[in-house]
Order: C-alpha cells, then sequence, then structure tokens
C-alpha cells in the first residue's frame, strides 16, 4: 500500500528546538504553519534535546514564554537524549531525535530556520519513497587533485554499505559532475517511520565518522556528516531525486531561509510577507522581541533596509559575496 499524501492524510512534523536563537526559530515555524496551512492536521513536534555529558550548557529552551507559546499554536514539546553527537556536531540532533517520534507514523522533518509559506497538505507526500532537499550546492565532497574524483569518493560509500552506486546515478548530468550522484540539503526529509529512517540514519553516520573508507581520507565530515549520510539512507529506503514535484517544497509552500538577514536579502517577496504577518501579533510580538535578529530585522524595520541593497532580478551569483554585501553595511546577525 502506498502512503502517497491525500489531503485528508495525517502526519507528523518534527523541527528541533533548543535555548538560544533555535527556541525563536521554532516560534516562527510554528507559526508560519498556523497561519499558511490552517487545515494540517498531524501533529507538530518540537524536539528537545535534554542536558548531559555531550552538552557543556543545558541546551532545554529555558524561556518559559517562548514554551507557552509554542503550546498556544499547537507545538508539542518532545525531549530526546543525546547519546552520539551533542555539542561537538549539533546537527547530530536531526538524526537522534528520530527515535523519540512516534513509531511507525508519517514524518517531515524541517530544518528550525524554515518558514512555511504555502498549504503543505497540497504537497504529495509518498512516505514509500523518502526524499531530500534539493536546494543544495555542491559542498561535498572535494576531490583532490591526485585523489579518486566524485565517482570514486562516492562509491566508496556505496560499497561500504553493500548499496547499489549505477542505480543512484543521474544519468543526464555528465561523468564526474558533482549533480550526477545523489546529494541534497538536509533541510527536510520524509519517510513512513522515523525510526526506521533514524536506525539507518544513525548507523550510516556514526560508520562514515568512525571508520571512513580510506578513500574518504581528504575529506572532511564537519559539517557535512549529515548530508554524506542522508543519500545513502534515502537511497537504501527507496527513495530518489525526485519523489516530489519540484517548486512546492523550498519552493511555493516552504522556504528554508538559514539566517535572516539572508531571508531579506534574497527571498522572494512572499517569503518577507509572511515573516511580517506572522510576526505582527502583539502576543507573539512580545515574546519574539527577546530575539536581537527579529527584534532589529524585522520589528526595527532593517531587514527591509537590508533588503533594498539588493536587485532581487539579479542577486550575486554566491551567498559570500550577498554576506559580504550585508556585513560591510551593517546588517549582518545570527
Amino acid at each position: 500500500m502506498s502512503h502517497a499524501s491525500r489531503p485528508d492524510q495525517a502526519f507528523n512534523i518534527a523541527i528541533v528546538g533548543q535555548h538560544g536563537r533555535l527556541a525563536y526559530e521554532a516560534l516562527l515555524f510554528a507559526a508560519s504553519l498556523r497561519h499558511h496551512s490552517p487545515h494540517f492536521s498531524g501533529n507538530l513536534y518540537v524536539m528537545e534535546p535534554q542536558p548531559g555529558p555531550l552538552w557543556s550548557d543545558d541546551p532545554r529552551i529555558k524561556n518559559p514564554d517562548v514554551i507557552s507559546a509554542l503550546h498556544n499554536l499547537g507545538a508539542e514539546v518532545i525531549p530526546f537524549d543525546t547519546k552520539h553527537f551533542g555539542e561537538s556536531y549539533p546537527y547530530g540532533n536531526k538524526i537522534e531525535m528520530l527515535n523519540a517520534l512516534p513509531k511507525a507514523e508519517p514524518f517531515v522533518f524541517f530544518d528550525t530556520d524554515t518558514l512555511i509559506t504555502g498549504d503543505l497538505m497540497s504537497v504529495p507526500f509518498d512516505f514509500d519513497r523518502p526524499m531530500a532537499s534539493m536546494r543544495r550546492t555542491n559542498t561535498w565532497p572535494v576531490p583532490q587533485l591526485y585523489g579518486p574524483q566524485y565517482a570514486g569518493l562516492w562509491k566508496s560509500l556505496y560499497d561500504k554499505f553493500d548499496l547499489d552506486f549505477d542505480s543512484s546515478l543521474d544519468l543526464s548530468q555528465p561523468d564526474d559532475y558533482w549533480q550526477r550522484y545523489l546529494y541534497f540539503n538536509a533541510g527536510f526529509f520524509f519517510y513512513r517511520c522515523p525510526h526506521e529512517f533514524g536506525e539507518k540514519f544513525l548507523h550510516y553516520a556514526l560508520a562514515i565518522r568512525d571508520d571512513a573508507p580510506e578513500e574518504l581520507c581528504a575529506q572532511s565530515f564537519d559539517p557535512w556528516l549529515d548530508q554524506v549520510a542522508l543519500p545513502l539512507v534515502i537511497h537504501a529506503l527507496g527513495g530518489a531525486r525526485d519523489t516530489l514535484p519540484d517548486g512546492l517544497i523550498d519552493g511555493s509552500v516552504s522556504c528554508h531561509y538559514r539566517l535572516l538577514p539572508l531571508l531579506y536579502a534574497r527571498e522572494p517577496d512572499h517569503v518577507v510577507e509572511t515573516l511580517e504577518t506572522i510576526a505582527a501579533p502583539n502576543k507573539l510580538k512580545k515574546v519574539l522581541k527577546g530575539s536581537e535578529p527579529i527584534k532589529r530585522m524585522v520589528y526595527q524595520g532593517r531587514g527591509r533596509k537590508a533588503r533594498a541593497l539588493f536587485d532581487q532580478d539579479n542577486l550575486p551569483r554566491k551567498e559570500q559575496a550577498i554576506r559580504n554585501r550585508l556585513k560591510s553595511n551593517g546588517y549582518w546577525m545570527r
């Protein structure tokens, strides 16, 4: 039986929330979900890492007003334990939290720095065929002059886990061009069971971190480890790069903005309008003002001034150029 999404189908959403920036981003995410997807019928889980030896400070959300605002928006805060990554590799949260989600219930994970900008229930998720974000750049691997190139580097991983390498290739792309190989941004992914997905994700990530194939000796896994393991997980579970129509996630229905100055600099008007609309109600404004970037960029209008530095139809090709222009004009905040 296929789990392709139907308008009446329930699925859960998981994001990670912890003390600091992510707590406020979780609030923006929840508000944007309620605003644009009023018919979303699943649960919104804010996954919260618990204190332990892998954190030097307590990572839990400390501000009671943030927690109460999340509850008012229908979100549930769910604790999870960090046994393998923690502070040294916070991206590992998205791997370790999967086990704390309800077993055998379809889920969609989003990075917390995401806004829902359209009706999520209109997205035809096929929960039997996972996928992740195609809004990615060629960040990993970095082929060395005398070492294996893309094909050799990626194949070493497929071989390590007994996966079929050839069936993962996009043959419309030239040999040894990065897009020929399955690679995603880990900003969102989905599947029919978080435990099944999480078990593989954890197994692959730890095996790559602790015992990488020799071919990868010159490659860096920080911060890329989650994105190195993710395509292998998706391929192993029968997913692919095209199980969703283009233009919905990372398009009309969601935006992974990463940081507010980048949102104002380069995202479409409807994303900026979503941010400013959901942040406007007084009840939420009181809480969101606790975040310096939200206070300055949204409420004090600095975001709009930053946006005016860029021609939306002719943005710099490289993100670094956008960051540099924001920094030199005093609009950079994290």
